[in-house]
Order: structure tokens, then C-alpha cells, then sequence
């Protein structure tokens, strides 16, 4: 498939479960609300169907707060998954619950065995390259690991330095199309992003830099009017859905799904 960086035919998702109020954040701006948060998740999912989209949706997993986000497990590629190995302890045991659903969807399903972390979080796929930035969740071992794994597929991995003080590499950016970054200014002048052409998010707009395009659609979260307009009239097809108790997770529109279209043999 062609664009296979934001050319889909699946995606997988997790209901927020009833403990998701007491999942990891780096700041505390609040408890989020359940109730909302489902209804969030539902136009999230349905966003994705509108693409077209097969969406797996799995159901949550009190034991782990986190498990909404489930991005961070896993690397899907259209020759294989990789279940990856969360940098946050409490978070190890969903790499593993996720790996039963991919091995169905997948004929190769490898897995990052240490001792190393990497989260999907971290990880931005393009069309020619795959972007790693160290994080508190991602470490030099981790992202090495990876790399040899996916190499074997025609895949290379390009280590970059996440800015101090961003969560995630893909907190601060993401995919437009083959040669498009969304990005924070702080993270574009980090120089991650030579060779590709850049939007920069709003000032004060930098909680919008995680979006995703899939397939004809660029899911955003809401709120963000004058970033929204930009890729707009950078001629992308814009769909909004609102992320506020997400947010106070630390959670954007990558999170909250792993997409890909798997190659069965």
C-alpha cells in the first residue's frame, strides 16, 4: 500500500476503564470525568470507523489505569507488530495483554524483550524512516533493540533527543502526510525535523500538536481553533473530537489507538 504511514484498514482502541481516574500524569490539572471521557472515547472511535476503518475495541482493564493509551504497547507495521516495553512499571503487564489481540491480526508478531524501554508514544513513522525520541519512557537500550528488530523488514530507525520537559517525542508532533510534521515550535527547533516541511502549531495551541491523519482525515483534538484553520487551509480534511479528560492524562489523539494495515501471507 501506498502512504503506508497514514494509509489504514485497522485500528485497535481500549475503553477507559473506571480506574482511568487514576492514571499517571505529569502535572495534576484534575480528576478526569468518566462520563465524558466515554463519550470522548466513542466519538474517537467513531471518527476512525468514518475513515473506514476495522477498529478492534477492547474492553478496559481496571488493573491498569493507563490501558486507554494503548499506543505506548505496541509498534504495528504492515509486515509485523512489535509489542514494545513501556518505561513506566506500571505499565509493563499491558504490553502483554495487548500481544494475544496482534498475533491475531498479524502472522509476526516480535516483542521487545529488554532490558530497555520504548513506548509508542515515542515512536513517529514516516515514509522513509522511523523517528525515536529518548524520553523518561524510551531509553538509548530500547530504541537500539528496535531498531534491529524492525531492520529486518526494510526499516530504519533514526535516534532523536526529545526537548526537556515533553512527555512524550509525539506530544510536541505528528504526521500530516509523507512529507508534512505538525509541530511545537520547541521541538522543531530542536532541528528533528530537517528535510521535512513543517506546521507549526499556534502559540499557545501546543496541547494539539498530537494529532493523527489517517487515511483522507486529520483527527485533532478540539479546541484548538487557529492550529485547526492552518491545517485547514493547508488543504487537509480536519475532523475535531474533544480530549479534555484525556488530557489531563497526558493523552492525545495518538494515544488512544494503534492503526495500521497488516499484510497476511
Amino acid at each position: 500500500m501506498s502512504n503506508r504511514s497514514y494509509s489504514f484498514t485497522h485500528a485497535i482502541t481500549r475503553k477507559p476503564g473506571k480506574s482511568a481516574v487514576d492514571g499517571l500524569r505529569a502535572v495534576d490539572t484534575g480528576t478526569p470525568d468518566l462520563d465524558t471521557f466515554l463519550s470522548h472515547h466513542a466519538d474517537y472511535i467513531a471518527a476512525l470507523k468514518a475513515t473506514g476503518a476495522v477498529v478492534t475495541e477492547l474492553e478496559a482493564l481496571e488493573d491498569f489505569p493507563d490501558s486507554v493509551f494503548v499506543e505506548d504497547t505496541a509498534l504495528c507495521l504492515q509486515e509485523g507488530a512489535v509489542v514494545l516495553r513501556p518505561g513506566a512499571p506500571t505499565r509493563l503487564k499491558e504490553a502483554e495483554a495487548m500481544a494475544p489481540t496482534l498475533r491475531e491480526l498479524y502472522d509476526e508478531v516480535l516483542t521487545i524483550e529488554g532490558p530497555g524501554h520504548i513506548e509508542g508514544g515515542d515512536i513517529l513513522t514516516t515514509e522513509t524512516e522511523i523517528l525515536v525520541g529518548t524520553s523518561a519512557r524510551t531509553d538509548d537500550a530500547g530504541i537500539k533493540e528496535l531498531a534491529g528488530l524492525v531492520a529486518q523488514w526494510g526499516y530504519k530507525v533514526r535516534k532523536l533527543n526529545t526537548p526537556e520537559g515533553v512527555l512524550h517525542f509525539k506530544t510536541d508532533c505528528s504526521l500530516l502526510d509523507e512529507n508534512t510534521i505538525l509541530s511545537t515550535r520547541r521541538l522543531a527547533d530542536a532541528g528533528c525535523f530537517e528535510g521535512y516541511n513543517v506546521i507549526l502549531v499556534a502559540d499557545g495551541e501546543e496541547a494539539c500538536a498530537n494529532t493523527i491523519r489517517f487515511n483522507e482525515k486529520v483527527i485533532m483534538p478540539a479546541g484548538f481553533p487557529k492550529t485547526e484553520q492552518a491545517v485547514r487551509e493547508a488543504g487537509y480534511d480536519v475532523v475535531t473530537v474533544g480530549n479534555s479528560e484525556a488530557a489531563k492524562l497526558d493523552g492525545g489523539m495518538s494515544c488512544l489507538s494503534l492503526r495500521f494495515s497488516p499484510i497476511k501471507k
